[in-house]
This record gives C-alpha cells, structure tokens and sequence, in this order.
C-alpha cells in the first residue's frame, strides 16, 4: 500500500520525537481517516446539498460493525435533511451522554477553492476540505471512538447516544438538534451533551488554550428597510433612499454597545490571564475584577475580546432600486446581530432604532429569535478535560468561554440538556478556515483530538 501524506506526517512525528500528545493506535487512526474522508466527500451543503446521503451511510457502518438495527435511527423532518442517531448501551447506573455533531456544512464553490472543496485532500500537515473544521472531525471521530469502544468490549455506567444532525448551519425547519428535541426527545435525552463550539488555540504551532464552550451568544438579524416613491434619475432629489438606508447604517457601525463580563467571561479572563502577556493579563484581572475601565480597555484592545465582551450587530447584505435610470422605491438591508446571553432581543431592537433615530427606516426582526441559557460548569467535566489536557498537552489550561457564533447547544439548553463545546482540535488563532476559502485542519490535530474525546468520554462513562 502506497503510504499517504498524512501517514508520511505521522511517521515523520514518531522518529523526531515531535508528538506532544499520545495518538490512537494505527488502526483507529484509519478507521477515524476513512470516515472522515467518507463524510467530507458528500455534498452536504445546507442550500444545495442533502445529509440523507451522509445520515445512511453512516448507519450502514454502523450496522457493519454489528451495532443493532434497533439501536440506529436515520429519520428528519424532511426526506433530504434526515439526522442519524445511535445509542451505545452502558450499565443505566446514570443517565446518557449525549455526544452531537452536525453533518451538514456550509456552501462552498469550487471556483472559490485551490482544491476540491467537495474531497479530502492531504497537502502539507493538513486535511483541506469543506467540513474539516466545521464539524466532520467531530463527527468522524464521534463514531469511530464508538466503533472503538465497541470493539474494545467498554462498558460504560451509562448509555452513550451519537447523534448527528442536518441544518445546523442554516437552522429553519429542517434544524436536526431542534427537530429531535421536538419529536423524538427519548432519542436523545441525557444527563449532559458534548458538542462542537469548544476547540483549541494554537500559537504559532504550539497549543496554548484547550477551550471549554459553556454558553454562547444567540442571533438575531433585522431587516433594515427605507421606502418612497422614488422617480425619474434625472431629477434626483435629497429623499434618496439608498442614502438614508446608508447613514442609518452608518450610525449603525460607529455605535459600540456597553462592554461587560458574566460568569462565563469572568472565567475566561481569569484562566486567560495565566497564559497571556502581562500587559494584558493585568487588564484581564481587573476586568474579571468588575472594573467597567479594564473591560472597555479589553473590548476596544482586539476584535476577538470585542467579540466576546460586548453584543455586535453588523450589515451583511444590501439590496435596492429597480433600474439604473430610475431613483430607488425600496433600499434593504440585513443586519446580522450576534447578542449577548442575558440581553433581551427587545432591547437590541430598541436601542437600533434609537441609533438610527429616523422614522423612515423600518427596522424588523426576521424569523424567529432564540435564546438561551449557559450551561453550569460541570466540576467533572472540567476535572477529566483538565486532566487529559495536562497529560497531553502540558501546562495548557481548559478555559470556560461564551464562544460568539451560534451552535445546536442552544436548542439542547432550553430543552434543559446542559451542552458544552470540547473538542481538543487545535487551530491557530489566526488562521481558522471555518465557512471559509481552503478550510482546512491539521492532519496531527485531528488524531490528537480522535486521542483526547476518546479518553474524555471514557472519563465522564467510567462506572
């Protein structure tokens, strides 16, 4: 058998000493390689893609590897968007663990791409593929740990359920997470779930925070829109609404809303300060601390603390007029806003109407707004990553954080399954491909992780 490049990688690592982090055997690493490779090269693209396809065969694995039929559910709201959930049986001494990952992923065009974004390609250290990051590791790794436990005769005190699910990216009524809650809630009740939102960071190749989602920000998105009764090109007058649409965004994107910490970034500061500079890490003590200057000083410091202290709302998409000759009736815009646990979606709308100040601009929610709850941190769960973390990656802390995207956690919180984002894939901060061109993952890091969630699970199932 002809070596691949991420055997090359692998063995190059064993014969420098250069392995941080103990991996899985060889055949489990395969066994994770193929499923991953499997999953990445089916379109499972929210809009022009299916996850039926990806749901199937997986159960059809499944099957193979002698998990019974009445353990593997492939069902969904809809005939293209169905989820696929399995349950391994451990000794019913507590309630399940539930370990999620979405399959579908977000568009990709291949003209956009250097490679084939629809096939996992090998090149330089890296897996490159739509998905890689978002969220076909976890998944493949997900259920080959399963498979692995299987094999290896584990018996957990409790059952361990694998569901992965369609329309994470793009929500709406096909949301597998939602839909499963919703419908089949015995499928995947549990005590707790593990999920993605929680990966590491990496510092010019070394590791150096092993994050912990607890809670996350919930989007709302308005619909920005001016309206008249426009006219002829040639006679333009101040009533432009194309103009009015731009101011109001342009009040829009000086406006800074109030800088503040919660349980959850408090912990993040604190655990941050340790392993940060301490220019810095002194700001992140005060601001941990309750000092409104030291948060305001780390919000306006980076775009990430920005993030992660203050509810954002940002213009995403413009649209308006009819023909090049004519003054616009109708100039849109949509603003996406990514808010902050404990905020109201009331008065996110009240205060962008405030900003705007103009009557003429309307501004409307569009669809519906969800929010949610944090999830209490777990002293198990933060005790086994710690632990696993350490011996894997010394001196890399486990840090709790409010992550700034969206995540099925949220429909698993409010149907009371505390959910936390681990996953032990390392990225470097500042090259995070995911929804973007050449996503990628590098290829030790994914085995490092298959390592990591192996152990993690056994810790928190371990009679």
């Amino acid at each position: 058998m002809k070596p691949t490049l991420s055997t090359l990688a692998l063995w190059a690592c064993f014969a420098t000493a250069l392995c941080s982090a103990a991996l899985p055997p060889p055949e489990y690493q395969k066994l994770a390689h193929d499923i991953y490779k499997q999953l990445i090269e089916i379109n499972t693209s929210f809009s022009t893609g299916a996850t039926t396809p990806a749901a199937e065969a997986v159960a059809a694995l499944l099957r193979s590897e002698g998990f019974p039929a009445s353990d593997i559910q492939v069902l969904g709201a809809a005939a293209h968007k169905m989820n696929v959930v399995v349950r391994y049986h451990g000794g019913g001494q507590r309630k399940p663990l539930l370990l999620l990952a979405h399959l579908d992923v977000v568009e990709a065009k291949p003209s956009d791409w250097s490679l084939d974004p629809f096939k996992l390609t090998e090149k330089d250290g890296f897996f490159y593929g739509r998905g890689t990051i978002d969220d076909k590791a976890q998944a493949a790794i997900w259920l080959a740990n399963l498979i692995r436990y299987k094999r290896e005769g584990f018996r957990p005190d409790r059952d361990l359920i694998v569901a992965l699910t369609a329309d994470e990216e793009g929500g709406g009524p096909y949301n597998g997470a939602a839909w499963l809650v919703k419908n089949h809630r015995d499928l995947i009740d549990a005590e707790f779930a593990l999920n993605e939102g929680g990966w590491g960071d990496m510092l010019n190749g070394k590791p150096s925070a092993n994050n912990l989602q607890v809670s996350e920000k919930y989007v709302a998105t308005y619909r920005f829109e001016v309206k008249n009764k426009g006219g002829h090109s040639s006679l333009p007058v101040p009533d432009n609404a194309i103009y009015r649409l731009a101011e109001a965004l342009i009040r829009i994107s000086k406006y800074k809303f109030p800088a503040q910490t919660n349980e959850v970034t408090k912990a993040y500061l604190e655990q941050m300060a340790k392993v940060s500079p301490e220019s810095t890490a002194g700001l992140m003590r005060a601001a941990a601390q309750g000092s409104a200057k030291a948060i305001e000083q780390l919000a306006d410091s980076s775009t990430a603390l920005n993030a992660t202290l203050r509810t954002t709302c940002v213009a995403t998409m413009l649209d308006g007029g009819h023909a090049m000759n004519a003054l616009p009736q109708t100039a849109g815009a949509t603003v996406n806003c990514r808010v902050l646990p404990g905020a109201k979606p009331e008065e996110v709308l009240a205060t962008l109407k405030r900003i705007v100040a103009d009557a003429q601009v309307s501004i409307t929610p569009s669809g519906e707004i969800v929010s949610g709850p944090a999830s209490p941190l777990r002293s198990d769960l933060m005790k086994a990553a710690s632990r696993i973390t350490d011996t894997m990656w010394s001196g890399v802390p486990v840090v709790p954080v409010m992550v700034m995207g969206a995540t099925d956690g949220l429909y698993l919180r409010n149907a009371g399954i505390p959910t936390y984002g681990i996953q032990g894939l390392f990225v470097e901060v500042n090259d995070f491909r995911a929804h973007g061109r050449d996503e990628r993952l590098g290829i030790q890091q994914f085995y490092e992780g298959e390592a990591f969630l192996y152990e993690l699970v056994k810790a928190l199932a371990t009679p």
